[in-house]
């Protein structure tokens, strides 16, 4: 585990070319990645950094995983797109072991969380409207302060971020927004026009935020005696990530909805998709919804692979086991520069103590040292590292943290 060097002037030029010609919706740190393996990467001049970050949960079974790989090749070989104006011959398999796994009837399948969201957002719609009864144009969804759900316009309009929200209205009506882990205010929210309450079971852009005890399963119940549906945006939270397959399933929670993407491509290519049983998602008719690449042959056989591999349980376990062992690992440094940690599975918000320096500063350091975090909303960094790594590797990514808090 070697400590990298200062940036190199093959890492500037290629950063800097990069800066030039790709619009600047990201500020990247400064790091040039060229291959993966595992829970490692490696940049263009050889240098190898923990990931912890596993693009955001996307990279659950870490880079270059081998099974997945060879679902991929092997479809390559075969066919990637046929678009939905045809049968394919890898779609089925994968909607029904999708489906299985989340004990829902039907799947919508898409490509990015933010497509899954929207699809959601419409699916509720639709439902109200059809099933529910609601008056034409007055369907509305609650969501929760500090959620995020992707970028669109839809999606920022109804999010309490202003860098994610500023600038880009107008913005669509039909949202209520209430504190995340009020149950009682987000039932005193509901009226006649709500179609559902759309969720993230724990919140991850915001630095893994963990709602209160039972509070899951207060908007189950809620939801069910209110005739409203609950969506559980599971696109980070879930598929493995926080020790269960859902997070919804720390509680004992089935949403009426489940929001899928990131972990369901593998790490090669982007998946979603919207499960839900018949008497929801049926409400959907030909022509009303669609995506040229949703469902196309390439992504089913990955995602066919994926769910293969969720159905062991192996990888839950593992997150599970060294989600209990990072814990302990970073408690440590409560109080040491830490003000704070939150702990689901093997994701893990930290808390930077500001006299220590900002999260992009504590980032930018550890880069230094061989490891790889994001910040967040200024003092958080978070941990989530891909689901193959090793209880060493964590130590050591643990270690390097203390050692950069110490300054």
């Amino acid at each position: 585990m070697t400590t990298p060097q200062v940036l190199d002037a093959n890492s500037a030029a290629i950063i800097a070319a990069e800066d030039e010609h790709v619009a600047h919706n990201y500020h990247p740190l400064p790091v040039v990645i060229a291959s993966g393996e595992g829970a490692w990467v490696t940049d263009v001049e050889g240098r190898r950094y923990l990931d912890l970050l596993a693009a955001y949960s996307a990279v659950n079974f870490g880079h270059s995983h081998p099974a997945i790989l060879a679902a991929a090749r092997e479809q390559l070989g075969r066919i990637t797109l046929t678009s939905r104006a045809f049968h394919n011959d890898r779609l089925g398999g994968f909607a029904a072991a999708l489906a299985e796994l989340c004990g829902k009837d039907l799947v919508l399948p898409m490509n990015t969380g933010a497509e899954a969201v929207e699809t959601g957002i419409k699916v509720a719609r639709a439902w109200g409207y059809r099933v529910k009864g609601i008056p034409a144009d007055r369907a509305t969804v609650i969501v929760a302060g500090g959620n995020f759900h992707g970028r669109t316009t839809t999606i920022v309009g109804f999010s309490d971020d202003p860098q994610a929200r500023d600038g880009f209205g107008p913005y669509a009506p039909g949202f209520v927004t209430v504190p995340y882990g009020d149950a009682a205010a987000l039932e005193a929210a509901i009226d006649e026009n709500t179609a559902a309450v759309l969720l993230e079971p724990i919140q991850g852009e915001a630095g893994v935020v963990i709602p209160p005890a039972g509070y899951l399963r207060a908007v189950r119940e809620i939801t069910s005696r209110h005739g409203v549906l609950m969506i559980a945006d599971e696109i980070q939270s879930g598929l493995g990530r926080v020790g269960e397959t859902f997070a919804c399933d720390r509680e004992g929670v089935v949403p009426d909805v489940y929001l899928l993407g990131k972990a369901l491509g593998g790490g090669i290519l982007p998946v979603s998709a919207v499960v839900a049983n018949r008497d929801v998602l049926g409400v959907i008719r030909p022509g009303e919804h669609g995506s040229t690449f949703g469902g196309n042959p390439l992504a089913a056989a990955v995602g066919t692979r994926v769910v293969e591999m969720l159905a062991t349980g192996e990888f839950q376990r593992r997150a599970a086991a060294l989600g209990e062992h990072l814990e302990t690992g970073l408690t440590e440094l409560v109080g040491d520069g830490v003000t704070g940690i939150r702990v689901a599975g093997l994701w893990a918000g930290v808390d930077i103590d500001p006299a220590r320096g900002t999260g992009r500063e504590i980032a930018e350091k550890l880069l230094a040292r061989g490891v790889l975090v994001k910040d967040t909303h200024g003092q958080t960094i978070r941990i989530a590292p891909p689901l193959v790594i090793r209880g060493t590797e964590l130590d050591w990514a643990v270690e390097q943290l203390r050692v950069v808090l110490a300054g």
